[in-house]
């Protein structure tokens, strides 16, 4: 089947509209009640069918396999290929976890039950891997900017969804289920031909990077008052309808931006053919050997079996599975934290759908920050992954506290820290690493994810939060239910920090490289 025509730009829309409806996995929270009452668990069981959510969001080895096996530079259409994997899995596992919970199946296993959650967000690796891997290819001078405004969308993807429902199902959990199982695998089905790899360097990349990452900025201040506004009011149904439309249309401004950008690199193309033949370039004296150490370095394109044997692999996987685990594990509990500390309902469902836009505040602004922060002043990446980690420990120990109001501000400060290490570690290991493999080598590093997340959410949180409840009853009411779980994940999230700062000092030499390159480029 011939592909439509696309370009980097038409495939960097399609990304962004694939991403920003198919990130289910951080709106488990909208329907954790549901699946626990209706297949009656405790919250240790809860939480392990929540591991397995966090294992299929995270295990991207395959996926990353999948794309370098498929995919390259010799055959640039070839992303809808891991696309439509994921559409499968997505369309199978959300139908089999919402046949259970209406009661259309009858009641499965634990275990069946965890195959479901994988399969369903394991999709979500995939449309990740061919989306933010590609992108990297298209924007390698921009890949921090590139990787936010991706990520950033996919961490706007659950606000996106929760509208959607409240729009037409109003917020029905069983009908959420539903359309979580249609509306993702049909939109990647309907848009994944566009996304390609256009390996080029002309036109004004960073202004139309940075008016895509203004466009993001917009629809996440947009979808913070359309939530806020749900949770204060009760909105009639024109209402809904007609912000949703306005959405839509935020959504759509994106390919205005595209065909703008596309012809400015059409026109910067033709320009450079009218100048090849009359250009000549020379070779300055004593920098060949420089250089080539350079790119050895930068892309040397280490496959995942040499990067694992290197101590940077290392440093940076022990810092997610702190980061990460700890992140996942506060919004996995969100909900019976929420109803432990005596918020009302309508709190908690507003905790669950801001962490989206926290969730994307962190990715978009790390991803733009670290490429400003690197190319003017020299800082390397991991210096700012450092500094997520340090405050997010602080974020985890306000949640502990129990004050009034902890969520409000605790989950703000931990959504952005955890948002900005998915936008961090991939343009961190594609500059470490290379981004030949960069989609398996980072996938392997996001399995310190579901690591962290099972040991911090079964083995603490789980376990004290059983321990603590009343004899006979699965629910736990007061601040001791999570005071030492939030404290022993503020400790985790500063080790990261001290693991972060390890690689800052491991990597400072080769960043300072990476920006002589850069400016000589």
């Amino acid at each position: 089947m011939e592909a439509p025509p696309s370009n980097r730009w038409i495939a960097t829309v399609a990304s962004i509209w694939i991403q920003c409806i198919c990130g289910p996995s951080y709106t488990f929270g909208i329907y954790s009640s549901a699946l626990k009452s209706s297949q009656n668990y405790d919250q240790s069981t809860l939480d392990t069918v929540s591991v397995f959510k966090d294992i299929g969001a995270t295990a991207g080895v395959l996926a990353g396999l999948l794309y370098s096996a498929v995919v390259s530079t010799d055959r640039p259409h070839r992303p809808w290929i891991v696309l439509s994997v994921g559409a499968i899995q997505c369309f199978l596992g959300y139908i089999f976890i919402w046949a259970a919970v209406s009661g259309l199946i009858p009641r499965p296993s634990v275990s069946t039950m965890c195959l479901f959650m994988f399969l369903a967000v394991h999709a979500q690796v995939f449309f990740n891997t061919a989306n933010v891997v590609t992108g990297v290819h298209n924007f390698q001078l921009y890949g921090g900017t590139i990787i936010g405004i991706l990520k950033g969308f996919l961490g706007l993807s659950g606000a996106v969804l929760i509208q959607f429902s409240n729009t037409f199902y109003s917020g029905d959990p069983i009908s959420y289920l539903l359309m979580l199982a249609i509306l993702p695998a049909l939109t990647t089905v309907l848009l994944m031909r566009f996304v390609v790899i256009e390996k080029t360097e002309i036109g004004n990349e960073s202004t139309h990077l940075n008016s895509l990452s203004k466009i993001a900025l917009i629809i996440s201040c947009y979808l913070t008052i359309l939530i806020i506004l749900d949770n204060v009011f009760i909105l009639p149904t024109w209402v809904r309808l007609f912000t949703f439309v306005l959405l839509l249309i935020l959504l759509a401004s994106p390919l205005g931006i595209a065909n703008r950008a596309q012809t400015e690199d059409s026109v910067s193309k033709t320009k450079l053919q009218s100048t090849d033949n009359s250009v000549e370039y020379h070779q300055i004296p004593g920098e060949e050997q420089r250089n080539d150490q350079l790119m050895m370095v930068t892309n040397g394109e280490m496959n995942v079996i040499e990067a694992i044997g290197t101590v940077n692999f290392w440093l940076l996987f022990s810092a997610m599975m702190c980061g990460m685990g700890s992140g996942l594990a506060t919004i996995n509990n969100m909900n019976q934290l929420g109803q432990s500390l005596g918020y009302k309902p309508v709190e908690i469902h507003t905790f669950v759908s801001l962490w989206s836009i926290w969730n994307f505040l962190g990715r978009l602004g790390s991803g733009y920050a670290s490429d400003l922060l690197l190319r003017e002043l020299g800082w390397a990446r991991p210096l700012l992954m450092a500094v997520a980690l340090l405050t997010m420990s602080v974020g985890h120990i306000i949640i502990a506290s129990g004050f009034s109001g902890n969520l409000y501000l605790g989950s703000v400060i931990v959504g952005i820290c955890y948002g900005s290490q998915w936008s961090l570690m991939p343009a961190i290991t594609a500059e470490i690493f290379g981004i030949r493999h960069m989609g398996t080598i980072y996938n392997t590093i996001t399995v310190a994810s579901p690591i962290g997340s099972y040991v911090l959410s079964v083995r603490v949180i789980g376990y004290i939060y059983d321990r603590e409840a009343s004899a006979g009853d699965n629910s736990c009411s007061g601040k001791h239910c999570f005071m030492t779980s939030f404290l022993i994940m503020a400790a985790v999230a500063f080790l990261g920090f001290v693991v972060a700062v390890a690689l800052f000092l491991r990597t400072r030499r080769f960043y300072q490289l990476l920006v002589q390159r850069q400016l000589k480029d």
